[in-house]
Order: C-alpha cells, then structure tokens, then sequence
C-alpha cells in the first residue's frame, strides 16, 4: 500500500493543528495566523522524511520526536512560529544552528535564496546532508561543529535560527546578523526559556522581545 497518501492526509491534520495553536497564541504572536508563506511550506516539506524509519507514523503530531543522540526534532508548531518569525524573503541568506536531521533546513530553504546549517553531532550532520540532498534541498549547505562560528566566513547573514537554548544570546551569532536582520533564538535558564525575537536595525543596534515559553537543549559554545 502506498503510505503517501496517508502521509499527505497527516500532513493536512498537522497544519490544522498548527493554525490552531497560531489563533490561540495570537495575542503573543501579534497575528490571528501565521504566514501564508510558511503554511504553505510546512504542508510541502515531508518531515516524515526527517525521522528515524521507526517513528514515520508519527511525523505528523504537533510534538517534537526523538532522532537519535540525544537530539529532538521541534513540534511543528514551534518551526512553524520560528519561521514565522524571521520573515524570510526569497532574496534571504539564512544561518540555521542545530540542523538535527534537517527539517527545519528544509522549510527554511523552501523559503530563502540559501541556507547555511550547523550541526554539533557529526552523525547527526551526515545524515541531514544525506537526506537533503535525496530529497533535492540544493540550496542547503551543512557543516559540522559550532553553531556560534562554524559559518562565520559566508557572514553576514539576513536571518539567523536557533535550534538550541543560550542563557544570553551569543555575541558572535548578533556579529554574523545584517543590520534590519533578524534572529530568533530560545534563551534562558533551562527552566525559564523563552523563545526571543532579536532584530537588529539600520544602525546595528538590536531589541529583543520574549515571545511564548520553550523547551530545548542548550547550545553547545566552543570555547
């Protein structure tokens, strides 16, 4: 039997939730729907595709899941809010920090002109770069290593996204962000996270405004 129709089916449910989530968060998010942009995004890229073979049955629930080494893949919910955020255009240079098995990648280069994706975990990295490119993401590049530096010579980038927790938001990632750039990033104590718009203006100076609360592993720093 071929599961793509059932996937297609999930996928539609997944975005209902999404949309649902989006209309009562709206007062945070200061709008009752998230980007036509992004929705249609999200209802493209297969994350079934993005998941150990064992958990493809569940891609579609607006939770996040386990892929190995200790890593999570995001409920879609919050990759769906975290794009949101950044307002990606299609002429956009984008860092993405933490690639995991690289579905946030995938939406993000549904969107941007480039992205450019860090990986801590080798085995993690290698396996995101095998997947993008099966599924014909050309526009994705993935390196391993820091997040914070590991891309720093293709800056400086439009939009920067962070998949990992920082208690204060890196220095070298605000260095690498465009003046009228934007970054989102969850910070915090690990039990005070808060997802964080960071934009920075003409002039380079930056503002940040806490959105809704998060969970997420922390951001591995080379010191």
């Amino acid at each position: 039997m071929d599961p793509e129709p059932l996937f297609a089916e999930a996928r539609n449910e997944m975005l209902e939730q999404i949309a649902l989530h989006a209309q009562m968060a709206g007062d945070v998010i200061h709008a009752e729907s998230l980007a036509a942009s992004v929705m249609d995004a999200m209802g493209t890229v297969p994350r079934h595709e993005f998941v150990p073979d064992e958990l493809r049955a569940f891609a579609y629930l607006d939770q996040p899941l386990p892929i190995g080494c200790g890593k999570t893949i995001s409920q879609p919910f919050i990759v769906a809010l975290m794009t949101h955020l950044l307002d990606v255009q299609r002429e956009d240079t984008v860092l993405d920090v933490g690639t995991g098995l690289g579905y946030q990648a995938a939406i993000l280069a549904t969107l941007a002109r480039h992205v450019y994706s860090s990986e801590i975990v080798p085995e993690l990295a290698h396996e995101a770069t095998t997947r993008l490119n099966r599924l014909g993401f050309d526009n994705v590049d993935v390196r391993t290593g820091d997040g914070c530096r590991s891309w720093a010579s293709e800056a400086p980038f439009d939009k920067v996204l962070v998949a990992a927790a920082a208690e204060l938001i890196p220095v070298p990632l605000l260095e690498q962000l465009k003046p009228g750039g934007r970054m989102v990033i969850p910070c915090g104590l690990p039990e005070l996270q808060h997802l964080t718009l960071v934009t920075k203006n003409a002039r380079g100076s930056t503002s940040t405004e806490e959105i809704l609360p998060v969970l997420f592993s922390s951001l591995v720093i080379a010191h």
